[in-house]
């Protein structure tokens, strides 16, 4: 239902009956969505990422916001867990919100190592959403500023998600973000993965062209109920009706 006329003064017109967590405080956006193609408001089912930077979530709030489903950041290289996995993990199913696990991918660790720690900190449960392969240059990384070659790093990425899907049973996800598409993925590698593609000021067609995605992180300082700051914001690429067939497709037959 439209918001009264005072709210749509309150939020950005074009996000105006996006989840109520316009009425929570979403600020003015800036961004340059392209004219000729679907906004993310178009998109009808909306979600979230998070990680310890937002600190403890309420989640029976964002679940009544409309959050529909969250990425949670589980573990990181071979030896890193994020302290409010768990915690993130348990709450959102008892509120309702589909979720997954993600992994950040540390380039100075074998790739295999990196999976089976992540075996180690995240449940196989049969409602979870996909694993998802967190895949990001990291130029400015204290500890890790290698140089990424395209083919040596397409073979550790497929050693990552053949061992995900074998051990959680599912097909993995893969978060990139431009750079790293444009440098390692771009001529169509892993595409037959789906792709959850990063673009904050621009539809993911003007930045990744016909790449097929699945889910689009359109937000990095969004605001939404039962969250104190930012968090990144995201739709899923289809209709509601699409969006259950696809919890369907990762549930166990």
């Amino acid at each position: 239902m439209p918001f009264p006329m005072i709210a749509r003064f309150a939020c950005v017109a074009a996000f105006a009956f996006m989840l109520a967590g316009c009425a929570g405080g979403v600020g003015p956006v800036s961004y340059d969505f392209d004219p000729d193609l679907p906004k993310p408001h178009d998109y009808p089912v909306n979600g979230i990422d998070v990680s310890k930077y937002q600190g403890n979530v309420d989640w029976n709030a964002v679940a009544g916001a409309g959050v529909k489903f969250a990425w949670i950041k589980a573990s990181e290289g071979g030896d890193r867990v994020d302290p409010m996995f768990q915690a993130n993990w348990n709450a959102a199913r008892t509120a309702g919100v589909a979720r997954g696990a993600y992994h950040f991918m540390y380039w100075c660790r074998d790739s295999l190592e990196q999976i089976k720690w992540m075996e180690q900190n995240v449940p196989v449960e049969p409602d979870a959403l996909p694993p998802v392969l967190d895949l990001e240059a990291t130029p400015d990384s204290r500890t890790c500023r290698r140089h990424l070659e395209k083919e040596p790093t397409l073979v550790e990425v497929r050693v990552a998600l053949q061992e995900m899907e074998r051990y959680f049973g599912k097909r993995p996800v893969i978060y990139t973000s431009v750079d790293f598409y444009e440098a390692i993925l771009s001529d169509g590698a892993f595409s037959d993965y789906p792709m959850w593609v990063r673009s904050t000021k621009h539809h993911p067609a003007v930045r990744y062209g016909s790449r097929k995605w699945v889910f689009w992180q359109y937000q990095a300082d969004g605001r939404i109920p039962g969250i104190d700051g930012k968090v990144d914001r995201n739709v899923f690429h289809g209709t509601e009706d699409q969006w259950k067939e696809f919890l369907a497709q990762n549930q166990p037959q």
